[in-house]
């Protein structure tokens, strides 16, 4: 074989195993298949202490404990809607012990709604029982499962949100729309929440 040959069969050569090289790359770099949608429910589990700067030395801890159920609740009055995609049931629980006065607030919460994105979820309950009021209120909790070293954190929709001013310019605390509340705004300093996410469920057919 002459020179000429020779160094064009290794120029060929070179270029195939180029090009394997670069499709071995793109096929490690390409992202792994999705797992299939509805393989699990959307749900947030766990129960953590968290530290709030306007009351820092009380106990406030949120139990939270929702699941999704889409399109569970029906709507008659939205001609015959099955519910919302983000339908679900559990509970929360709500405890602050005031640590200047020694009373402890209470409240219990069946949850109605729950959507989530990533490493968050945002949960709403109905207060079915409260040492202070709240019955009958819709509450919110945003809660972010945090990772690599990072804190979990929750968000609630009282005190510092959901605010409302009469005509009169008094203020009041309305009730959270569903599965709204505010980011995550407090730090988890003991325990934590396990956040299981999960895209809409389709609508139902009809």
């Amino acid at each position: 074989m002459n020179n000429g040959n020779r160094n064009r069969n290794r120029t060929r050569a070179l270029a195939v195993a180029g090009s394997g090289a670069l499709l071995a790359t793109l096929m490690a770099a390409a992202p792994a298949p999705a797992a299939p949608a509805g393989a699990k429910p959307a749900s947030v589990h766990g129960l953590g202490t968290v530290f709030y700067p306007y009351s820092p030395d009380d106990d406030i801890r949120f139990t939270v404990d929702a699941t999704s159920a889409p399109w569970s609740r029906p709507l008659p009055a939205q001609g015959g809607e099955k519910g919302l995609p983000t339908d679900a049931f559990g509970k929360i629980t709500v405890y602050h012990r005031d640590t200047a006065t020694g009373y402890t607030a209470v409240s219990e919460a069946e949850v109605d709604c729950l959507v989530t994105g990533g490493r968050t979820a945002t949960v709403t309950a109905v207060v079915k029982t409260s040492n202070v009021g709240w019955e009958g209120r819709r509450i919110g909790i945003a809660v972010q499962d945090g990772t690599r070293g990072e804190p979990d954190r929750v968000g609630f929709s009282w005190d510092i949100a959901n605010l409302e001013v009469r005509p009169d310019g008094s203020v009041f605390e309305p009730s959270a729309g569903t599965c709204l509340a505010p980011a995550p705004f407090t730090e988890v300093t003991k325990g934590g929440y396990k956040v299981t996410p999960a895209p809409l469920a389709p609508r139902p057919k009809p």
